[in-house]
């Protein structure tokens, strides 16, 4: 998917908790929400076990969309011509962190 596309999504899950962030996501009308979504599940998994950190504490403290390559195709045109296309990618990157004591005294 391209950048913007992504940034679109990305902007409105930045800072939130994980349980929020899945119900914004399973809610927007967007096809690129679906990935994210996928994205996000497998941060938390790798969290989990890797990290040892509880879901149910943990927020989304860093969420960036990265430009990569264009991957570039011929379309056939009619009388042997061709067409470009140009699909843009991206790499995203989710980073989930458990919320402490201390944080949780700065956001009341």
């Amino acid at each position: 998917m391209s950048v913007l596309k992504a940034q679109r999504i990305i902007d409105q899950i930045r800072g939130r908790s994980y349980e929020e962030t899945l119900m914004i996501l399973e809610l927007m009308p967007y096809r690129a929400s679906y990935p994210i979504l996928q994205l996000v599940y497998s941060a938390a998994a790798n969290a989990n076990h890797n990290m040892g950190l509880n879901e149910a504490d943990s927020f989304i403290s860093k969420a960036e969309v990265n430009r990569s390559a264009i991957v570039k195709k011929l379309r056939p045109r009619a009388r042997g011509r061709s067409y470009p296309i140009k699909k843009p990618t991206c790499h995203i990157t989710i980073v989930l962190k458990e919320k402490s004591k201390s944080f949780l005294d700065r956001s009341i």
